[in-house]
């Protein structure tokens, strides 16, 4: 009787040792984590190229630096082919003007990106400008890309 009072026999030290051999684990296992992270990073790196304008256009190349706003613009296209787009939908010549008013949020003060094509017949390109122009919008901008591999000469 007094052996199993003291607690001496082999059986209470099993126990005991089981006891501290599924203790706690106090460590994180933040594999699972990084994988996802890195498919979340994958997916954002090929998603983002995809959210730009989706009308294809060839722009032509200056040594300008890019224009600073607050707000995203209305991007008009021309593609080399002639057709005008307002962002990715294709309109008419004649339907340019109540689709703009319909879609700038601040009026006339919206700003308009024109991208024409370095293919596309000038004459068109001018024809969209003039008739945004004439519309009453005063913001309008050529996009160009950067020239590649030269610097802009500064401007005495």
């Amino acid at each position: 009787m007094g052996m199993g009072v003291a607690g001496g026999s082999p059986a209470g030290s099993r126990r005991r040792r089981r006891r501290h051999a599924r203790g706690v684990m106090s460590e994180i296992n933040v594999t699972p984590m990084v994988d996802v992270m890195l498919v979340l990073l994958i997916i954002f790196m090929v998603a983002a190229p995809l959210l730009t304008v989706g009308v294809p256009i060839d722009l032509p190349e200056t040594a300008a630096k890019p224009m600073e706003g607050q707000t995203d613009p209305i991007n008009i296209s021309v593609d080399a082919a002639g057709k005008v787009f307002i962002q990715d939908s294709e309109i008419s010549y004649e339907e340019l003007v109540p689709k703009l008013m319909a879609v700038a949020k601040n009026g006339v003060e919206e700003r308009i990106y024109v991208r024409g094509d370095r293919t596309a017949d000038y004459g068109t390109v001018m024809r969209v400008m003039s008739r945004i122009s004439a519309a009453g919008f005063k913001k309008i901008g050529l996009i160009t890309q950067e020239e590649q591999g030269t610097a802009a000469a500064p401007s005495n």
